[in-house]
């Protein structure tokens, strides 16, 4: 009795095992790139006297350019998030590789910019502000013309 006993309460450990062990796996973080992932060997050949051709052949098409100082401006960002089960996803970290241009179009200088550099915002806030302006909760709105006068339109 007991020898059975042992088995059946070994085989409940084994099946629990099999059924709790792929719900816990998909808790387990992902980690999610975006962007340019470059290599150190890749960024090390960009030097001061390049062409913008010759940086694009090497590095690609920048995510963004701009103008400074009368020159261009190519900007390669790459970030990692975070994402574990259905949860939103979190910027952990964020390269930013800045290549500046003379007025000839030749590299002038190389920055590399991360998380710490600037400041974190939301480009897509996933919210519509309220008419007005003012946020006015959910029973406020439902109540709004409660106390006024207008009987059929007038």
């Amino acid at each position: 009795m007991t020898a059975h006993r042992s088995t059946f309460a070994s085989l409940m450990v084994w099946v629990c095992a099999l059924v709790f062990a792929p719900m816990l796996s998909g808790c387990s973080p992902q980690i999610i790139k975006h962007g340019h992932q470059f290599r150190q060997s890749d960024i090390q050949q960009i030097q001061p006297g390049m062409s913008q051709e010759q940086v694009k052949l090497q590095l690609g098409s920048p995510a963004t350019t701009a103008t400074v100082n009368n020159g261009q401006a190519y900007y390669y960002i790459s970030s990692t998030m975070t994402q574990a089960a259905f949860l939103k996803e979190k910027e952990v970290d964020r390269k930013i590789l800045a290549v500046y241009f003379n007025p000839l179009g030749t590299v002038e200088q190389v920055a590399h910019y991360g998380m710490k550099d600037g400041k974190v915002f939301d480009y897509i806030s996933r919210t519509t502000p309220a008419p007005g302006g003012r946020d006015d909760g959910i029973l406020k709105q439902l109540f709004r013309n409660l106390g006024t006068r207008q009987l059929y339109g007038e």
